[in-house]
């Protein structure tokens, strides 16, 4: 009973991270679509998923230029 918040984070983390993903991504998903609409969502969320991708390459050592030459040329 004497277990705080960020221990508790931690268990579920090491125990159930796929729960707990789909639990974070659910309510963010439903915030989104509650606040915005259906349609502004989506559109959030492929900016999202465009801006990890690119951060993705620029991580690994590429840039914007590679990846438009390599999917446009």
């Amino acid at each position: 009973m004497g277990r705080n918040f960020s221990e508790i984070l931690q268990y579920l983390w090491e125990n159930h991270q796929g729960k707990l993903l789909g639990l974070v991504l659910g309510l963010v998903l439903g915030m989104l679509i509650i606040s915005f609409g259906f349609w502004k969502s989506v559109l959030v969320i492929i900016c999202v998923v465009a801006g990890y991708f690119l951060g993705k390459r620029f991580d690994e050592g590429g840039g914007p230029g590679d990846w438009w030459e390599r999917y446009f040329h």
